[in-house]
């Protein structure tokens, strides 16, 4: 395997890691599924469709995202917005996720 492949692919998988905290942490604000990737992809944390949607709907069926129905023209949208339950979920990653950076920042500026 190529090594840019190789990255691309170990890139992958370090963001898969972080989709669901940073996804949480968005709707703390309302956003539709559209709304919500072009706010990540301003704040240079793409995210395609294809797999936003699906996150979304598993998210909402663990309980963690409550959602709603508006209708603004020309189509109805779907928001979704963190649950309580997802709060507390979203403070309980966030914490562990603060704790691992800090252990791996120390684990890797020995080389």
């Amino acid at each position: 395997m190529d090594k840019e492949k190789l990255l691309k692919n170990l890139y992958a998988e370090l963001k898969k890691g972080s989709i669901v905290l940073v996804v949480l942490a968005k709707l703390h604000n309302q956003h539709y599924g559209y709304s919500l990737v072009q706010t990540l992809t301003d704040d240079n944390f793409a995210i395609d469709q294809n797999t936003l949607y699906p996150l979304l709907r598993r998210l909402e069926e663990q309980g963690l995202l409550n959602s709603s129905w508006e209708v603004v023209e020309p189509r109805p949208r779907k928001y979704y917005e963190i649950s309580p339950l997802g709060k507390e979920v979203y403070q309980s990653l966030k914490e562990t996720y603060l704790k691992n950076t800090n252990i791996i920042n120390n684990l890797i500026k020995e080389h």
